[in-house]
């Protein structure tokens, strides 16, 4: 069985909140989809704004490997020719080999949206459809809120697309476009349109009811050829179908060979790269691609896959360039010290009666609002300090933060209004550090000291710089009392970590990741 996939990121991924892409993002993307094996991708509705005019007339010269382009519009308008509509001009002069013609197939819309007669409606089909024949492209009918249409009108809604066939639309592409169908209504459905027509069929699913990729694949097994959705699932509302979970579910749980092994080893690569375009941070718990989708935290979890490794996962995470990942906190066992403990190669330097201990220093921990899941760089640090011998690289002695309001000019003229002073210090060796650094807040100005402290001796510190900083309250309802959990992910270009501090003191907890952030990076620079 041949599946098509059709990707519509660029156009009704592109319709959900916080998503703008420049045509240089589309191209990128573009690109990206057509390394993946994507068959068909949408490019946008030409004529419809700058950017996507700018995309269709740039894509037209760069070679693709797999992919075919198609630009998306609607039939012809109410009452005029085909020939004099501004939306059909701006498709054929897109020159893609591909159009994707959406047209209306519940009554509802047509009496009530577009104010036309459900004749003309019929007649705006089949004359849009059959002019894009003529003119040599492959055209795809989107038959927009047809399962609505169909429990309205089953009658109206089956002649849409009759029509649409009977001029020689090459795909029928069957829209749950309100995203509310159940599973059974889609497979009696297309089952019913499989038996009433003979152009091959598609889908296309909106996820307002959590359905999406399970109306997708429910489809499929009753004679839909065609699958459409976007990356990651966005989408105006509630997303679109997701295409990566509709590509891995194809290929590795029906048998369907829609892409290469190597080209489903790249899904989730896809899934970032898209993700970093579009400037949303990726969904850790999205199936087959998130960094949690294989991700192990219960201790008998871990304890039973280090003895048979497929007894919590339901396929090896490399299939779709993932990795497992064994989470340790609170509800850890000794099999995820352990795991842990061999990866950062110290399992040799542990030994069982430390593992105890380790993890009920981390239980302990976490009960004061530690957590480790996110910051394994402080867990590292935690188990090194626990080995007879270990010398930090720095000792922290004493820190003390100052903030103003207006009642001195800072030394460099920056922060008018408020100043930040910390004043710290810190031993390395047997030489006392007493340094003090100003900061346009207190957590800059304590990173600015503590580096003027250690940059003497340990001059690589340069390149450590901030990724991003987070405070989460710990125990809620305890107002500015509450314990915090500050969150520090760092880098030095050329890898990043992430540690962790938690206190009732917000400057406290921030001077632990700190601190945990230098001590790390130093460490493993020997």
């Amino acid at each position: 069985m041949e599946i098509q996939l059709y990707d519509t990121t660029l156009r009704d991924g592109a319709q959900q909140e916080g998503i703008s892409l420049s045509a240089e993002d589309k191209i990128k993307i573009t690109l990206k989809l057509d390394e993946l094996g994507v068959h068909y991708i949408e490019g946008g509705w030409p004529g419809s704004n700058p950017k996507d005019v700018e995309y269709f007339q740039r894509i037209k010269s760069i070679p693709l490997s797999n992919a075919r382009i198609s630009a998306f519009g609607s039939t012809r308008r109410a009452g005029i020719r085909v020939e004099d509509d501004g939306n059909i001009k701006a498709l054929l002069a897109a020159e893609t080999p591909a159009v994707t013609l959406v047209g209306k197939s519940s009554d509802l819309h047509v009496l009530r949206v577009l104010e036309t007669t459900l004749e003309e409606n019929l007649a705006m089909i089949a004359d849009s459809v059959s002019y894009m024949k003529k003119q040599g492209r492959t055209v795809f009918y989107d038959a927009e809120h047809f399962f609505d249409g169909y429990k309205a009108n089953p009658e109206y809604a089956l002649q849409t697309i009759k029509v649409a066939a009977e001029v020689g639309a090459d795909c029928l592409v069957l829209c749950d476009t309100n995203g509310g169908m159940l599973t059974k209504e889609i497979t009696d459905i297309v089952s019913l349109v499989r038996r009433e027509v003979t152009t091959p069929l598609g889908i296309h699913c909106h996820s307002d009811a959590d359905m999406a990729v399970a109306n997708t694949l429910a489809a499929v097994t009753v004679g839909a050829t065609q699958v459409q959705g976007t990356i990651n699932g966005y989408g105006e509302r509630c997303g679109n179908a997701n295409l990566l979970s509709i590509i891995a579910n194809l290929k590795v749980k029906m048998g369907i060979s829609c892409v290469t092994d190597e080209q489903l080893a790249g899904l989730t690569e896809a899934s970032h790269y898209v993700s970093e375009i579009v400037n949303i941070p990726p969904n850790g718990q999205q199936p087959y691609v998130g960094v949690s989708s294989f991700s192990h935290k219960g201790g008998l979890h871990v304890a039973a896959m280090a003895k048979v490794e497929e007894s919590y996962q339901h396929i090896a995470p490399e299939t779709v360039g993932n990795a497992k990942r064994v989470v340790i906190s609170e509800l850890s066992g000794r099999g995820n010290i352990l795991h842990r403990l061999n990866e950062l190669g110290l399992a040799d330097m542990v030994s069982r009666e430390q593992v105890v201990v380790l993890l009920d220093r981390l239980k302990l921990q976490e009960s004061k609002g530690f957590q480790y899941e996110g910051a394994e760089a402080s867990f590292e640090l935690m188990v090194r300090r626990s080995l007879d011998g270990y010398r930090p690289p720095f000792d922290m002695v004493d820190f003390m933060v100052l903030v103003e309001n207006r009642r001195r000019a800072p030394a460099n003229g920056d922060h008018e209004d408020m100043l930040s002073e910390a004043v710290v210090k810190v031993r390395v060796g047997s030489q006392l550090m007493h340094t003090a650094a100003e900061g346009n807040g207190p957590v800059n100005a304590l990173d600015n000291a503590l580096r003027k402290g250690l940059l003497e001796s340990y001059p690589s510190l340069d390149a450590v710089k901030l990724l991003d900083y987070k405070v989460r309250v710990v125990d809620q309802g305890q107002d500015t009392r509450a314990v915090v959990r500050v969150l520090i992910e760092s880098t030095d270009g050329k890898s990043q970590w992430q540690t962790v501090g938690s206190s009732s003191n917000i400057i406290e907890a921030s001077w632990m990741a700190l601190a945990d952030s230098f001590e790390y990076f130093l460490i493993h620079q020997g």
